[in-house]
C-alpha cells in the first residue's frame, strides 16, 4: 500500500474543498455585508406577501373583517350589499387567493433553491470533514506502527541485554 500516494490525493481533494469552501464563504459576507442579497423586487415582493400572509396577524385581521362582513349582511345593519351566500365575498376571496397563491409559490421556489444550495454546502463540509477523519486515522496508524517498532527494537535490545547478561552468568 503507497500510504504517500493515498495521502498526496488526500490532501490536494481537501485543498480544492477547502478553496470551494472558501469562496462560497467569501460570496455570503459580500451579500451579507452590501446590505443587498441580491434579491429582485419581484422577489422581495413574494416574500413579503408570503410572510404576511403565513402570519397569525394576517389571519385573525382577515377572520375579524371576514365576520363583520357575514354580520352586516346578516343583521342588515347596513344596507344589504351582500345577501347570503355571500356571492361578493366569494368573488373577493377568491380574487385574494387567484394573486396570492402565484406569490407564495414564487417565495417556496426561491426558499427551495436556497435549501438546495445549503444541502450542497452541507455535503461539501462533510466531505471535507470526512477527509479530515481520514487524514487523523492516517496519523494514527502512523503513530502505531513508529511505536510498535519501538517496542519490537526495545524488545529485542532487551532479550539481547538478557542473553549477555545470562551468558556472563
Amino acid at each position: 500500500m503507497n500510504t504517500g500516494h493515498i495521502r498526496h490525493e488526500l490532501l490536494e481533494a481537501e485543498r480544492h474543498l477547502l478553496e470551494e469552501l472558501r469562496a462560497m464563504r467569501r460570496l455570503r459576507r459580500k451579500a451579507e455585508t452590501s446590505g443587498d442579497p441580491g434579491l429582485t423586487t419581484g422577489q422581495k415582493i413574494a416574500d413579503t406577501v408570503a410572510a404576511t400572509m403565513g402570519s397569525w396577524r394576517f389571519i385573525i385581521i382577515q377572520s375579524i373583517i371576514l365576520a363583520f362582513w357575514i354580520a352586516a349582511n346578516i343583521t342588515a345593519f347596513i344596507y344589504n350589499w351582500d345577501p347570503y351566500p355571500f356571492i361578493l365575498l366569494n368573488l373577493a376571496l377568491s380574487f385574494q387567493a387567484a394573486y396570492a397563491a402565484p406569490f407564495i409559490m414564487m417565495s417556496q421556489n426561491r426558499q427551495q433553491d436556497i435549501d438546495r444550495l445549503a444541502a450542497k454546502s452541507d455535503y461539501e463540509i462533510n466531505i471535507k470533514a470526512e477527509l479530515e477523519i481520514e487524514l487523523l486515522h492516517q496519523k494514527l496508524d502512523s503513530l502505531r506502527e513508529k511505536e510498535v517498532l519501538e517496542l519490537t527494537r526495545t524488545v529485542a535490545d532487551l532479550t539481547a541485554l538478557l542473553k549477555q547478561q545470562s551468558g556472563s552468568n
